[in-house]
């Protein structure tokens, strides 16, 4: 059945984008990249293959003027139909309380950010956020940054911030039924 459902997937993509249809696609897809390689935009394509509303769980915090304009475009490209939930940390319980409708996670590596700066703890928030994307019925497409393939950080925060990112990623990818890596605004299928 997945075979056959990503086969429809590949097949049916050019002429779905941007409509809304009923397609049997697993409950948990991670889309990965990195900078600026097309992981929310084609995340936002994904979720809205199913029906409306669509839940926007945003996780990034609009410290200062860049960060805002970020958000602000991400903002700008959504259609009617999406509802916005803001939350740096809480993602857990928001997944929980959103289970039945299709829910867009952007991004995964900026809830792992806040939970490391905010000295939260990184292992059982994880664990908590497994378990609630187990208790999903409604499709749920998480967006999240490749870290580790470019140059090993100068600092030990840096260092520590890219290994957790990249097990928080592996985690992530063994529940997901489907995980694409974006490069230059393309989707790879790698699961």
């Amino acid at each position: 059945m997945e075979a056959l459902t990503a086969f429809a997937y590949r097949l049916l993509e050019p002429q779905l984008k941007g409509r809304a249809a009923i397609i049997d696609f697993p409950v948990v897809t991670l889309v990965l990249g990195g900078a600026r390689s097309g992981k929310s935009r084609h995340a936002e394509q994904l979720t809205m293959l199913h029906p409306a509303p669509w839940i926007y769980i945003a996780t990034g915090q609009p410290f200062d003027d860049e960060m805002r304009a970020r958000i602000a475009e991400h903002q700008s490209r959504r259609e009617p139909g999406w509802r916005t939930v803001e939350t740096p940390i809480d993602l857990p319980d928001v997944l929980v309380r959103a289970a039945g409708s299709p829910a867009l996670v952007d991004c995964l590596t900026l809830w792992l950010t806040n939970l490391m700066l905010g000295d939260h703890d990184v292992p059982a928030a994880v664990a908590r956020l497994e378990t609630a994307l187990a208790a999903r019925t409604a499709p749920t497409i998480l967006v999240g940054n490749e870290v580790g393939l470019g140059i090993v950080p100068e600092t030990p925060l840096g260092r520590l911030f890219r290994d957790e990112a990249g097990r928080l990623n592996q985690r992530i990818a063994a529940r997901a039924g489907r995980v694409l890596f974006m490069v230059a605004g393309l989707p790879m299928t790698v699961k």
